[in-house]
């Protein structure tokens, strides 16, 4: 054994010998129980960020332990390959998209390398690669089939810069959150996937999500929404159809003072048609984005369409107006408002002069109030009134006619029946979840594989033609989409009557490869979408990644997840048993983002202390779900501890190593003791690996091993077999943090087996039996004493001893003692 640590050499051999070896290659015969474990895979932007390493080691950390459990252990690796970034990139660099793509995807997998990250490279996909966007665009159109797919048109956030739709969440105070330009509202058709119709079930499935965070489950269950309310009319004199209108406040009806109706809506065009003034009110709404929170801390305008619906009981007119902060694409672009019991409603009322009327009061009584169309309160304010702010909380029906003194509950049914007695209204369940817009108006994206004909309409491309593949000799200029401008692409005929017929020249949301991508890790059948080896696989037994895709990703992954079910492709209802959602690392108080130039280059480390001391330091410096604050000190401390770990055994093994088996029996109390304390580490990291997830408190463990041991000077026969066998737990336990330097000490020790084909270590029960204890002697509450006992001790025995204590009469002296109280097996406390 060599006597100083050379990472970069020891690494570099070890992950030959993987490779040679093919051990992370893993296949379906396997007679071991299955474990599936995968970290969400990155999309190719040229270098690892210390974002990437830290869920990757996470991942690989689980791996390997569970391979030390004796678990058939899939690990993949892949590359969310699509996207707007290398259109940018092309149009930047005067490089092809592809080219970049695969470039970045080169450099980024011998970066993964040399992390040592045990992958089953046999497995690797790349999104863009059209093997694995046919069977996407296959899918497509299995889900048009059924109905589950369609076209319309909707308001989206659209970049002029970059030219495409963006998801709320792409937009950042207004502005695209790639190139900051101001975000528009705009009206294009796009293709949706029916999500809704899985609204139901996609809430209740959360309920058997045992190994998910509660956080992330509640943010789902919040974007599902799930609620009961009633549809009602409103019908218009002027127009052909009424006003529908959903509400989950029924029992707040008699209180609307107005309606309200987006920009894009007919009422609202029509009213344009004859008023110049309501047209530029709806052309500045083409300025605003469309994200439920900029909906919400925007300036809420509105404009009088001039036109009045009938109140569906009442009869009353009701003034129509066009606000901005109501949107087309959501419900019925229409929505009822009672400004006494709507805060939004309340302050657009006041703003523009619209009456409130308060029908909704406390449960013990109150006065009626009000307020007219000035915005002057009526007579008989109370504490529960609407004079300052709405009043939002349920209560007792007043100025509501025949529903006078029924409570908001009972008022939700005797109106909801009223309503549809009538035939004005149904109680409906209703869902905050919208349909998945997947259109992009880009080049770098899968496309979507229908053909528009004049004479049969859109007409799916037929099985055989798929893949429909990018064109490569395309202009990249920002100007407009690439495949609307390329000569060709867009010009084919139709399948069904051979007419010359275009071609869709939108791509696929990046969602849709990264929704089923896990899948496709299981099999890779180049004749299906998946095979048996999916239905063998799935789920994914642990899924890790940012707690910022606990939405859109692992919402649209369960969707899919369903739909593969639901065609006979996958056997589960949920695409992952268990979700490590790890925390962002932090330099200075601030993100790590490759975005904002604020990130530390791994490969220097590594380059500089090895994987190893990388992994260690990522692993030990806060646990996976809370954010991590780099330290340059800290990367240096992970390096000397780990000098310290090879110091311990090459002196070891210089003196010999330990050749004559453990004779417990023969124990001296010594060797008793750390015995114990290496077996109680092995019950504490099992539990820390296999339960809490808690990796910074394994590795401070084994610190403590180390600190132990290098104290341990004992070179009889069984001191050395004692070390040995600490030394091989030491490097068991830490094997799947630090792959290399374990793999070269566990030869170095003896074994002729890589230590990643090894066992995990087994607590010796007998080694935690204690003959004696150490108690802590206190007088008066200090510490001023210590003694040992023996385990069977009596109280009275346990007192005597502490009281004859030479250290403990000498603070006692002449005063009387009060009282001994014995904390069994940590302390005895005099009293004096």
């Amino acid at each position: 054994m060599q006597e100083n640590y050379k990472p970069l050499a020891i690494e570099q051999e070890v992950q030959a010998a993987w490779d040679a070896s093919g051990v992370f290659n893993v296949s379906e015969s396997s007679t071991q129980d299955k474990y599936y474990c995968l970290s969400m895979f990155p999309y190719p932007s040229g270098k690892l960020h210390m974002g990437h390493v830290r869920n990757y080691t996470i991942g690989d950390v689980i791996s390997r332990y569970q391979r030390m459990l004796g678990k058939n252990v899939l690990q993949p690796m892949g590359w969310d390959a699509f996207g707007l970034p290398a259109e940018n990139a092309a149009m930047q660099h005067g490089v092809h998209p592809a080219d970049w793509t695969y470039s970045n995807i080169d450099y980024m997998r011998d970066q993964l390398k040399r992390l040592g990250f045990g992958y089953d490279w046999n497995r690797e996909l790349a999104t863009c690669d059209p093997s694995y966007y046919k069977w996407e665009q296959w899918f497509f159109l299995k889900l048009l089939e059924k109905g589950l797919v369609y076209k319309k048109t909707a308001p989206v956030n659209w970049c002029p810069h970059d030219m495409t739709v963006l998801a709320n969440e792409q937009v950042i105070d207004g502005c695209c959150w790639r190139c900051d330009t101001q975000v528009e509202r705009k009206e294009i058709a796009q293709w949706f996937l029916k999500i809704t119709a899985y609204a139901d079930e996609l809430l209740a499935s959360l309920e058997t999500l045992d190994g998910w965070p509660e956080q992330v489950k509640t943010m789902q269950a919040n974007w599902i929404g799930r609620s009961e309310g009633v549809e009602m009319s409103f019908p218009v004199p002027e127009a052909d159809q009424p006003l529908s209108i959903y509400t989950t406040r029924p029992d707040t009806l008699m209180g609307v003072t107005y309606l309200a109706v987006a920009a894009e809506h007919p009422l609202a065009l029509k009213a344009a048609e004859t008023n110049a003034e309501i047209s530029a009110f709806i052309d500045d709404c083409k300025m605003m984005e469309t994200s439920e929170a900029a909906m919400e801390t925007m300036e809420k305008r509105g404009i009088d369409s001039g036109i009045k619906a009938v109140h569906p009981i009442t009869g009353e007119q009701v003034p129509v107006w066009i606000a901005n902060f109501v949107l087309m694409g959501y419900g019925t672009g229409a929505v009822m408002s009672v400004p006494a019991h709507d805060q939004r409603d309340f302050e657009f009322a006041l703003k523009y002069g619209i009456a409130i009327k308060q029908v909704i009061f406390a449960k013990d009584g109150g006065d009626d109030d009000c307020m007219d169309a000035g915005g002057r309160a009526m007579q008989g304010a109370i504490a529960d009134d609407c004079s300052e702010q709405a009043y939002t909380v349920k209560g007792v029906l007043k100025n509501s006619g025949a529903f006078d003194g029924l409570t908001s509950e009972q008022a939700f049914t005797a109106i909801s029946e009223a309503l549809e007695k009538d035939g004005k209204g149904q109680r409906k369940t209703n869902f905050r979840l919208r349909d998945w817009g997947v259109s992009r108006q880009r080049y770098w994206g899968a496309p979507i594989p229908v053909i528009y004909c004049d004479d049969c309409g859109t007409v799916p491309v037929p099985e055989q033609d798929l893949p429909v593949e990018l064109p490569r000799d395309v202009v990249l200029d920002g100007s407009q989409s690439p495949l609307v401008a390329h000569p060709t692409f867009s010009h084919t005929t139709c399948p069904t009557c051979g007419k010359a017929a275009r071609r869709e020249t939108d791509t696929f949301d990046t969602f849709m490869e990264s929704s089923w991508y896990f899948a496709r890790f299981a099999g890779s059948n180049p004749d299906s979408m998946l095979d048996e080896s999916a239905k063998y696989w799935l789920p994914v037994d642990h899924y890790i990644g940012g707690i910022e895709h606990a939405i859109l990703h692992l919402l649209y992954a369960r969707f899919y997840t369903k739909l593969l079910r639901d065609e006979g492709l996958l056997v589960c209802d949920e695409p992952f048993k268990k979700l490590l959602t790890q925390g962002m690392v932090l330099k200075d108080g601030s993100k790590m983002s490759k975005s904002k130039g604020n990130t530390v280059d791994p490969q220097g480390l590594i380059d500089q202390y090895g994987a190893d001391t990388v992994r260690l330091f990522i692993m030990f410096a806060a646990p996976p779900e809370q954010s991590l604050e780099w330290s340059d000190s800290g990367v240096e401390g992970a390096f000397r501890f780990l000098k310290r770990l090879w110091k311990q055994a090459y002196q070891h093994c210089e003196a010999g190593g330990s050749t004559v088996p453990l004779d417990k029996q023969a124990l001296t109390e010594e060797q008793q003791g750390v015995r114990r304390q290496l077996h109680l580490a092995i019950q504490k990291v099992t539990d820390d690996f296999g339960r809490r997830y808690t990796f910074n408190t394994v590795i401070a463990a084994n610190m403590e091993l180390i600190n132990t041991l290098s104290k341990f000077d004992d070179d009889s026969d069984n001191g050395k077999a004692v070390r040995h066998e600490a030394l091989e737990a030491i490097v068991l336990m830490l094997s799947p943090i630090v792959p290399h330097i374990c793999h070269q000490l566990w030869l170095d020790l003896g074994h002729q087996q890589a230590v990643v084909s090894a066992s995990w270590p087994e607590v010796d029960t007998t080694a935690l039996e204690q003959d004696t204890l150490e108690l802590v002697l206190q007088v008066n509450g200090k510490l001023r004493s210590k003694m040992k006992v023996s385990v069977n001790a009596s109280k009275d025995e346990i007192e005597t001893m502490a009281l004859s204590d030479e250290h403990i009469k000498r603070f006692i002296e002449d005063q009387p003692v009060k009282k001994v109280i014995v904390v069994p097996k940590k302390l005895v406390n005099i009293v004096v």
